[in-house]
């Protein structure tokens, strides 16, 4: 069997925690709405993507929704993100101290959400500097589950698709690995934990 040379592992809902029911819930209570406009949705994607900066966004929202205050937009926006357990940081820790695995990040997000984990979080400087490359979707101009994303990865680092392990919460992003050779985990954030991924994959390892 090929050996696991390369860890590529999103962020929300792997290492800090989210509640994106929650925040589609607030979002949806404040602009007084039952869905996302497909404006809304562009938008979001294209902030993600770095295609727009923040005051764009911010500007876009209040256009569109005049009478709420730009400090309720922010929080509306980074009130997804909630606590990061300091036990995922010493398992990042120990995992690039042992330098067994060349380490990835690879997450959607945008410079609003690490603006705020950067003023909540810490350690979050620290736990960047385990990981060999840092990807953030804002930064590079691709998405998950597009498969360019993966694409871009692979060719950046010079990977096989079949010496990576890809962990993420989100099923559509982990198909789209699987389909183009990686091993994944579609890790559930509500029963398991990303600290026992030698325990839950070790048919891999």
């Amino acid at each position: 069997m090929q050996k696991i040379k390369t860890l590529i592992f999103d962020f929300g809902d792997v290492f800090i925690n989210l509640d994106k029911p929650g925040a589609m819930q607030h979002a949806l209570d404040l602009f007084n709405l039952k869905t996302f406009d497909a404006d809304m949705i562009e938008t979001n994607t294209l902030y993600e993507v770095g295609k727009i900066s923040t005051s764009e966004f911010i500007a876009f929202y209040k256009s569109k929704f005049p009478n709420v205050s730009e400090t309720k937009l922010i929080n509306a926006w980074n009130c997804i993100i909630k606590d990061f357990p300091e036990h995922r940081l010493e398992f990042i820790k120990n995992l690039a101290n042992q330098k067994e695995y060349k380490l990835i990040l690879l997450s959607n997000t945008n410079d609003m959400h690490i603006d705020f984990i950067k003023e909540n979080v810490s350690f979050y400087e620290e736990f960047k500097a385990c990981f060999d490359v840092f990807y953030l979707s804002q930064e590079i101009h691709y998405r998950k589950p597009n498969a360019d994303i993966f694409e871009f990865v692979l060719k950046e680092n010079n990977l096989n698709a079949n010496e990576c392990l890809f962990v993420d919460d989100t099923k559509d992003n982990t198909d789209t690995a699987a389909g183009m050779g990686f091993h994944t985990w579609n890790i559930d954030e509500t029963k398991e934990d990303v600290v026992t991924l030698f325990e839950t994959k070790k048919e891999l390892f």
